[in-house]
């Protein structure tokens, strides 16, 4: 990355702007002349604007309108978009059944392989986008690693059947999980061979195939963990999400005694959600004495810093999602995983699209934004429209951008809702290099200022050393007294410090040092709940069991406003610090 000195340009030099610009250009042209005669954006209204303007210059043959009269036209008529204009669209889809007719070319040309669909962390419902060449974001954890603990999901929400004119049945497209579809391109496992697909080895990670069939969220960890415990070999280790390896931890010390049995008699566990999968396992799970004796030997040492280096002494990388609010769980990984092993992460995607690649893979959230799709940045200190979108070569480094993408698979300007802040310049290509900061917009009006998910984030780990270190946590606004209150859920790892009952106190200190506009007088000072150990791999479960979804979709929201969600969590909380009625400190 080009590091800049103070004398320099907080912008992309102008040598690499220009590659850059040239670039960018290149990848836009080709998603207009690609995409403009596709359903979606030949039929909604918010794109009428740009087919105005070009009949203006031609008949509608592409070979009419120059290159030049395509970007300016992309520039000065195509808004900012959402999913309120994708969804009608995409609704099309989700029938058991539908007709090619009413679905081909519907945002890219020909049939999309794969719907992601959205956790709804954040959201009351999921949304669900077509993906018609789909990336593999996993592609260097297979290869030259060793042996890999990798714990893929093959599950899906629902199969989409397409049917032609005479009533074949002509694709079937699996909507789920977007990391699910990455795993089944990278390996060719079509849906259709599923029967055949289940049976398989899997030799490209420690569990066979069938493992990625299963639904119940902590079997699905367990099972996955317990073909990797069988191999003393495993080099690498690939979980999704830091807070699943965090779970993964604890899942294993709980049943530490039945995984070491499993491995010395080779029979499987009678764990819930593993019967359609038990024939399917069975034979690639032999007995290994010796393994077993060697776990025995190490036993239970989680508390102890490098317990998974001394299960797995070939252990090098453990690769995982550790940016934004997956942060909070990176201390205590790092602490299983010892000084000698290194977590590196994964990258940056969403439902919607690949956003980019993790560029030093040591630090845990610096990126480089993808070339394949067009990446533009909006200036969140200015008004929300198109007039305020940035293009890459002129972004500045510090300051904060909303991500903005229009895609081979068919979005057009639209808002991701994810905040980057510009780090420097790819010094090849001067592609931005970003660090993410937060989601936008995913704020409320509390005590005469602005809460914000980076305000809620930051405050609550700035009081650990008077709380306790945080393994995870989520909060919501108690508005019952009348009064809103912000209360804090929280998983802490090890005890509370002995000044715990303080931290309430110095936490509203800190949210209005974070926001000078909160009042401090009409602030009441927060509340914070711990919760039982393993609460929020619980909620995992539960979620996934609510929603139907895959092991890959219980994300934990920073401000959680699901009622349902909200009382889950409480219902298991066993301690709590902050006011009482009566204005005195409540504990335990």
């Amino acid at each position: 990355m080009i590091a800049l000195s103070p004398r320099q340009s907080m912008s992309c030099p102008l040598d690499l702007a220009g590659v850059l610009k040239n670039s960018v250009q290149a990848t836009l042209l080709a998603i207009i002349k690609k995409n403009r005669h596709t359903r979606y954006f030949s039929e909604s209204p918010v794109f009428a604007d740009f087919h105005s303007a070009l009949r203006k210059f031609g008949r509608g043959n592409d070979a009419d309108i120059s290159d030049d009269t395509f970007l300016q036209t992309y520039r000065t008529t195509i808004p900012l978009t959402t999913y309120d204009s994708y969804e009608p669209f995409a609704n099309k889809f989700l029938g058991d059944t539908c007709q090619e007719d009413d679905v081909r070319d519907m945002f890219s040309p020909g049939l999309p392989r794969f719907i992601a669909v959205t956790s709804s962390t954040s959201k009351p419902k999921p949304k669900f986008y077509c993906r018609y060449q789909i990336p593999n974001p996993l592609r260097h954890v297979s290869g030259d690693v060793g042996p890999t603990f990798w714990t893929f999901s093959l599950h899906y929400r629902q199969l989409v059947k397409v049917q032609n004119r005479n009533g074949d049945i002509i694709s079937t497209i699996p909507a789920g999980l977007g990391s699910s579809a990455g795993v089944r391109m990278a390996h060719g496992l079509e849906v259709e061979n599923d029967h055949l697909n289940i049976k398989l080895a899997g030799d490209w990670a420690t569990s066979p195939v069938a493992v990625g069939f299963i639904r119940d969220y902590r079997t699905f960890m367990l099972t996955h963990t317990l073909f990797a415990l069988a191999r003393s070999e495993v080099e690498t280790i690939c979980i999704l999400f830091v807070t699943s390896a965090v779970d993964m931890v604890r899942y294993m010390e709980e049943e530490w005694d039945t995984l070491i049995t499993s491995i010395e008699t080779g029979e499987l566990p009678p764990w819930e959600g593993i019967q359609h999968v038990r024939e399917y396992l069975q034979p690639h799970f032999p007995p290994r004495q010796d393994r077993a004796a060697q776990l025995r030997v190490i036993g239970k040492a989680t508390e102890q810093p490098g317990w998974l280096g001394e299960i797995w002494p070939k252990l090098k990388t453990t690769i995982s999602i550790c940016s934004g609010v997956f942060s909070v769980a990176v201390p205590k990984l790092q602490f299983y995983l010892g000084p000698n092993v290194q977590l590196h992460s994964l990258g940056f995607g969403t439902s919607e699209a690949q956003i980019a690649t993790a560029y030093d893979p040591s630090d845990l959230n610096l990126f480089k934004m993808t070339p394949r799709e067009v990446i533009e940045y909006l200036d969140v200190a200015k008004e929300e429209n198109a007039s305020s979108i940035v293009p890459p070569w002129l972004v500045e480094v510090g300051k904060h951008y909303e991500i903005v993408c229009t895609t081979h698979d068919g979005l057009w300007r639209y808002r991701l809702g994810d905040v980057v802040e510009i780090a420097g310049f790819d010094p090849t290509n001067g592609t931005p290099i970003t660090r993410y900061f937060e989601r936008r917009n995913i704020i409320t009006w509390m005590a005469g200022g602005i809460l914000t998910e980076r305000h809620v984030t930051a405050a609550i780990l700035a009081v650990q050393d008077t709380l306790a270190p945080i393994a995870e946590f989520t909060a919501f606004i108690d508005s019952r007294s009348g009064v809103p209150t912000l209360v804090y859920l929280i998983e802490v790892h090890g005890e509370l410090h002995p000044e715990a009952p303080k931290a309430p106190t110095r936490l509203h200190n800190e949210l209005c040092r974070l926001n000078e506009e909160f009042d401090p007088q009409r602030m009441r000072i927060p509340t914070i709940r711990v919760l039982r150990p393993g609460t929020f791999g619980e909620y995992r479960q539960w979620k996934i069991e609510m929603n139907g979804s895959g092991a890959g979709q219980a994300k934990v929201p920073v401000l959680m406003w699901d009622n349902a969600a909200r009382e889950w969590m409480l219902a298991r909380v066993h301690k709590e610090l902050g006011l009482d009625s009566n204005d005195g400190v409540v504990q335990g």
